[in-house]
């Protein structure tokens, strides 16, 4: 029997060529396959998600606020949204353990609350522009650091505030005072400066919009009411997924909300109450770790026993 050795490399050299051509098809088919949204037989959306948002009370706030984001969420998830109130964050986790609300839009300091006292999940996080805490005074005071407010009157604007309140007492904590017998606290529940104007505070906790219509509100001047300190960007705003949904549904449902967040961002901004606050937002994967540093100025406070049940 002749064997052509010539034929037997052309053999090799095409199987060679074959299985490389199959080879590479099958990455970009894997490739194609990493990119699109993970379905599973289960991977199937709910045909209704019940939607809180923690600082809005009642459905006219919700309707007026969060109708624009509701319709195009809708949309993007092709299941139907319905508005759940609640009057605030403990509610709303106890309707979260409860399985009487599934998607929750909550702040950091919220989000740590909620937390603590129920298994959800930290789904997509809402990163805002220039979200940070400032210390402001009145020039008149003569107070220059943080380091002078010591034994003085701070308004913190209202108590579980991330940007005023949590934002606030990191700042001076990293200032060396102690958040439980160096200075005292109040809540005026104001957005404006009226605290300094009416000489009830020597200092007032804002953040960046609060300030500049506080400013353009009362035609106050940044001269006579300036910024004596301002802290680091704060964890993102976050939406909460309740832990009785599926783990491959939550997923499928945070590649959906990511791929589609330019139509969503389009529409919290066309709402002029929250535009100033999420002008330039984008969508993140949310992660736990994130809001530590919020856990932690609740553990400074004398505070940490409210992260627990």
């Amino acid at each position: 029997m002749i064997i052509n050795l010539n034929n037997i490399q052309s053999m090799k050299r095409r199987n060679f060529l074959v299985y490389g051509v199959l080879f590479l098809m099958g990455c970009v088919s894997k490739q194609k396959l990493e990119n699109q949204p993970i379905i599973s037989s289960n991977s199937i959306i709910p045909k209704t998600l019940r939607f809180a948002v923690t600082d809005a009370v009642g459905v006219g706030e919700l309707e007026e606020k969060y109708e624009p984001f509701r319709q195009v969420l809708s949309e993007v998830l092709d299941s139907n949204i319905e508005f759940f109130p609640v009057n605030n964050y403990f509610t709303a986790a106890a309707a979260l353990n409860g399985h009487e609300v599934d998607l929750v839009w909550a702040g950091p300091s919220e989000y740590v609350v909620i937390k603590a006292r129920s298994h959800a999940i930290p789904m997509i996080g809402i990163k805002r522009v220039n979200y940070y805490t400032m210390i402001v005074v009145n020039k008149d005071s003569g107070i220059k650091s943080l380091k002078e407010l010591k034994g003085k009157i701070i308004d913190f604007r209202y108590n579980g505030s991330t940007s005023t309140h949590i934002g606030g007492i990191k700042l001076l904590m990293d200032a060396g005072l102690n958040p439980q017998i160096d200075f005292k606290s109040i809540m005026s529940e104001e957005d404006t400066l009226t605290p300094l104007i009416k000489n009830i505070a020597d200092a007032c906790s804002r953040n960046p919009y609060q300030y500049q219509e506080a400013l353009e509100k009362d035609d106050l001047s940044k001269a006579n009411f300036p910024i004596i300190a301002t802290g680091q960007p704060l964890p993102n705003d976050v939406l909460i997924m309740g832990s009785h949904i599926q783990a491959d549904v939550i997923n499928y449902i945070k590649q959906l909300i990511l791929k589609n967040q330019n139509q969503l961002i389009e529409a919290i901004l066309s709402v002029d109450a929250l535009k100033n606050k999420f002008q330039g937002s984008t969508l993140t994967p949310a992660k736990d770790e994130d809001y530590n540093i919020i856990r932690d100025v609740y553990e400074q406070m004398g505070q940490g026993d409210f992260l627990f049940k």
